[in-house]
């Protein structure tokens, strides 16, 4: 009797440890079978974009009305968007293909650059126009490349899964056909060269600039450790670490660690060779329940700066998360709010004291301007914008556009019904060059049920 009751509750028990491995098999193929799926999916939309990306280049050789090519070239930018949101999406991160995807941020970068633009006033040149016609080949030959792997994967009903597992494990996977293929696809696009897209391809992406501005001269590492103590406040038997960083650059930097000995609370920034500048600082401790206001904390950002030499900046933003305030400075020139030049402190709002800091930006685009005299005037300006706008305020400012240049504008500070909206017109042409919308207080959703 007993024995038959312990084999009926083995039996049990065998069935369910089935039944249980059974399941799991099916939810894991599902999973297999979902990603396979999207894989599949992303890699024939990326041959299907870069399609019509061949076709849409050719059309706009074949076009001479300059109405019909703006919105053509703005069409190529927006397939080349999404090319490489399709890329984005494949299991190639093991796989080199920077130079495919620099490709098509090339052609994205000069198609947006000259949709944009006014085509009646400043045409296509002829070396705009060659650089079209070798677009129009090279990615006839991606095109090609991709067609091949198509047809195989097709063919041959080839897995992306596999390609993944091979990839993940650099081993060998029984049918590489699709990492062959797009090794292909890398090879002919590295083989193009530099296309030449004209002179005014070349302001299209902002440089890295890296601290071209920075004046003084060269600190040694115990001036660096001196500049770190100044910043974090944690007294003189802290624990001080400091890293060269950037041998061999013109632009290198100390990496300063700083630990109280008692408390344990530690501070890093990063400080520039040159000049002795804080690019950035953050101090590692929890920050207890506000006691300091956000108006005080802003005070105490603005007295920090000070001190530490930064001049002339104007208070852009403040917002409160949690326990701790953050704002943005930009700096002043004549008047003149000049964006580019931005730096960030975040205050704790229990003692009101600095928790970080960055001035990467602000180190980086920093210098003196000419600012030329507008073209219009402000009350001109305001006629450019949304007559629906209610205009509070307007003032002179820098900003960096679409295009990443810097332009001068009229910042012109509105209300359209219960939000804010900041629009900045181009003092020079009277353009709108950009339009952003403020953000609303957040509301507060506890104990609303």
């Amino acid at each position: 009797m007993l024995r038959g009751i312990l084999i009926g509750v083995l039996a049990l028990g065998v069935a369910g440890t089935a039944f249980w491995g059974y399941q799991e098999h099916r939810e894991k193929n599902a999973i297999l079978i979902n990603a396979e799926n999207n894989y599949q999916r992303a890699f024939h939309d990326l041959t299907y974009q870069i399609d019509l990306l061949h076709d849409k280049i050719g059309t706009t050789l074949a076009m001479n009305s300059r109405a019909s090519l703006s919105p053509e070239l703005a069409e190529v930018w927006r397939l080349t968007s999404e090319a490489h949101s399709d890329v984005g999406q494949l299991p190639l991160s093991l796989l080199p293909f920077n130079k495919t995807e620099e490709f098509l941020s090339n052609i994205g970068d000069f198609s947006y650059r000259t949709a944009v633009r006014d085509l009646e006033k400043e045409p296509l040149s002829d070396k705009e126009y060659q650089a079209l016609k070798q677009l129009y080949k090279q990615s006839a030959d991606v095109q090609q490349d991709l067609r091949k792997v198509q047809h195989m994967v097709l063919e041959k009903n080839l897995r992306w899964m596999d390609v993944e597992m091979a990839l993940a494990s650099n081993g060998e996977a029984a049918d590489n056909t699709i990492i062959d293929g797009f090794k292909t696809v890398e090879k002919t696009v590295e083989g193009y060269g530099e296309t030449d897209f004209g002179p005014a391809f070349v302001n299209m992406q902002r440089k890295d600039e890296n601290y071209k501005y920075l004046k003084g001269k060269e600190i040694t590492e115990e001036e660096a450790a001196r500049i770190g103590q100044q910043y974090a406040k944690l007294g003189k038997n802290a624990n001080i670490r400091v890293t060269e960083n950037g041998k061999g650059s013109d632009y290198g930097f100390y990496s300063v660690s700083i630990q109280n000995k008692k408390t344990k609370e530690e501070a890093n920034m990063d400080i520039t060779k040159k000049g002795g500048y804080p690019i950035w600082f953050i101090l590692d401790r929890e920050v207890a329940k506000q006691k300091v206001s956000l108006n005080e904390a802003s005070n105490n950002a603005v007295k920090f700066l000070q001190e530490n030499g930064f001049k002339d900046l104007d208070l852009f933003e403040s917002a409160q998360y949690d326990n701790l305030g953050v704002f943005t400075f930009v700096s002043n020139q004549d008047g003149v709010r000049i964006y580019p030049d931005s730096i960030r402190v975040k205050v704790a709002l229990d003692n009101g004291s600095m928790a970080a800091f960055s001035a990467e930006d602000y180190l980086k685009a920093h210098h003196q301007r000419e600012i030329p005299e507008p073209a219009i005037t402000a009350e001109e300006a305001r006629a450019k914008v949304n007559p629906q706008l209610k205009v509070m305020e307007d003032r002179r400012a820098i900003i960096i556009n679409d295009l990443n240049q810097e332009v001068s504008c009229y910042e012109i500070l509105g209300t359209l019904g219960e939000d804010t909206y900041r629009i900045y017109i181009n003092a020079e042409t009277g353009q709108e060059e950009k339009v952003e919308k403020l953000k609303n207080a957040e509301p507060v959703f506890e104990d609303v049920l």
